[in-house]
């Protein structure tokens, strides 16, 4: 049988099921950091997916990813592609940096970038005449580097069992966001609530891998939605920032009721998740150390060794 992109498949094998069966999520930008590595306010993570490599997210300042991609020993020139899961400056911070960084050596090296419809939507920044959203003037840049957007309105396969959720629909009424900025949409003009906001989710044997930027669509809408779309499956490993930071008693107890409804095995709480919300998330859904940590810079799932938190947060 011919399968995704002409490959040779056999009946049942995990590429024809649309299944990943090697997977490695490291975490490149965070604000937890030991080691020689540093921290911020920002995300950003390699995923490394049956032979594909993509860098999700690029962290908040110029330099910190690629410094940590450095110290941690991964080389970026051989990543093909980006996702960027919103256009939070804390998300998008490191993208011309590093693209630039690895293009006159390999052309092709983060060359490619995935993003949700909204993406490039005109924002308020709070200061008069000035442009909010740092991606209208990143994007010509990119482009003049020899980069290209791909932005998608809907759910989409990059790789057998590599999806991106595409923006994410609203159904629980979530509010991960901050409510203080303006988008105008071809609707109009409105809040911001990041109509962009997109996840990867990896379809596994033992699960669905969902990775998320900030979550701004909801952690549970977004897994929702990936279960929709994907798979009707629990949550082998939630990665990322969750922005749930700032909750109040009330958001975490329903969002927790639903994660535990769903089934996660483990948790890397990256970013705006917050340190004491993993920890309640981790009481909340039966998890001990090992299936449930604050995310650090360098701290790792792979599929079939799980959690390598690094010291910090071990």
């Amino acid at each position: 049988m011919v399968g995704w992109l002409g490959l040779v498949a056999l009946p049942g094998t995990a590429a024809e099921l649309g299944r990943v069966s090697a997977l490695k999520i490291t975490i490149l930008s965070t604000m937890l950091a030991d080691g020689n590595e540093l921290g911020e306010w920002g995300f950003a993570a390699l995923v490394e997916a049956d032979g594909h490599r993509l860098l999700f997210d690029t962290g908040e300042h110029t330099d910190v990813v690629w410094k940590n991609a450095q110290s941690l020993g991964i080389d970026l020139s051989t990543v093909p592609e980006v996702v960027l899961s919103h256009s939070h400056s804390d998300h998008v911070g490191g993208f011309l940096t590093l693209r630039r960084a690895v293009a006159a050596k390999t052309p092709a090296a983060l060359a490619r970038t995935h993003v949700g419809t909204g993406m490039f939507y005109p924002r308020t920044s709070g200061v008069p005449r000035v442009e909010g959203n740092p991606m209208i003037a990143i994007k010509p840049e990119y482009e003049r580097t020899g980069g290209t957007f791909v932005t998608h309105a809907q759910p989409v396969q990059l790789y057998p069992g590599v999806w991106l959720t595409g923006p994410v629909p609203r159904k629980f009424p979530e509010r991960n966001w901050s409510g203080q900025g303006r988008v105008t949409t071809p609707a109009g003009a409105g809040e911001d609530n990041l109509p962009e906001d997109l996840a990867l989710v990896c379809d596994t044997a033992q699960g669905l891998v969902v990775l998320t930027g900030c979550g701004h669509a909801g952690v549970v809408n977004t897994i929702d939605y990936a279960r929709t779309v994907v798979r009707s499956a629990r949550v082998h490993a939630l990665v990322g920032g969750l922005h749930l930071f700032a909750a109040n008693e009330a958001t975490l107890t329903w969002t927790a009721e639903r994660l535990r409804g769903i089934g996660v095995d483990a948790l890397i709480g990256a970013h705006c998740t917050g340190i004491e919300v993993v920890y309640r998330m981790r009481a909340e859904l039966g998890l001990d150390r090992a299936h449930a940590v604050v995310g650090a810079v360098g701290a790792a799932f792979e599929l079939g060794r799980g959690i390598d938190p690094r010291r910090i947060a071990r």
